[in-house]
């Protein structure tokens, strides 16, 4: 569902971009190996940020920032992967309509509050709307042989100034009032099975000395020339 390139801030900082793809939903283990494979140790490198997002939910990566945390991450993509096709583009839909999309946070409670949104995959536009109301939902009586002469479009306009609606590129999409519930409030709400961040195991000595002793190696040499004392 969603694909982050996790890049260690530390090297970053110090002139070279080392950094991976991290697919989630994932497990702890699969952080760990990531980290370590890009120096993130915990003791010499703690801290990472993302690069750049790739998801197939449409809208999505805009509304995601550099530093987000992992595990709210995974947690709705695992959300994400759950849901079904037209679960998934309602939601690419309501992420377009605008509301609650300014952090993950909001991000995972819409997620599961699609029911508060109406949304009609069908309707594309103004003229779409009217017939919508008309022909599917008996809204109007119009006799057979007047029904070439209403003006769909002018009536889907009407119809939608009075509901606040928005068209999308996945269909019509409006709040019907009902109020979003906040299930997920923020990290102490995360279920344990998506907290992954984790530092790769603690090395033992003798890899932390063979660590330093190959960081050693890569310093510049020191000028081995001592100056010396002019004669009397």
């Amino acid at each position: 569902m969603i694909s982050a390139y996790i890049t260690n801030l530390g090297k970053y900082n110090e002139g070279e971009l080392c950094g991976e793809w991290l697919s989630l939903p994932a497990t702890k283990e699969d952080v760990q190996a990531l980290l370590s494979r890009i120096g993130v140790d915990g003791v010499l490198y703690e801290e990472i940020f993302i690069t750049d997002y790739e998801t197939d939910i449409a809208n999505l990566s805009r509304k995601l920032g550099e530093y987000e945390s992992l595990d709210e991450l995974n947690y709705l993509a695992a959300l994400l992967s759950d849901m079904h096709k037209w679960e998934r583009e309602k939601y690419e839909a309501v992420l377009e309509y605008g509301e609650y999309t300014s952090s993950v946070k909001d991000l995972i409670n819409l997620a599961q509050n699609l029911d508060c949104y109406d949304y009609l995959p069908s309707v594309k536009d103004s003229d779409d709307l009217g017939r919508h109301y008309v022909e599917e939902l008996g809204c109007m009586d119009v006799p057979e042989h007047l029904a070439p002469y209403i003006d769909y479009e002018a009536l889907g306009r009407d119809i939608n100034i009075d509901m606040g609606g928005v068209f999308t590129d996945n269909g019509f999409v409006m709040d019907n009032g009902d109020t979003l519930k906040e299930y997920y409030s923020g990290r102490d709400d995360l279920p344990d099975e998506h907290k992954i961040f984790c530092y790769p195991n603690p090395m033992s000595v003798k890899e932390q000395l063979a660590m330093y002793s190959k960081m050693v190696a890569v310093q510049p040499e020191k000028s081995t020339n001592v100056p010396q004392l002019a004669e009397r």
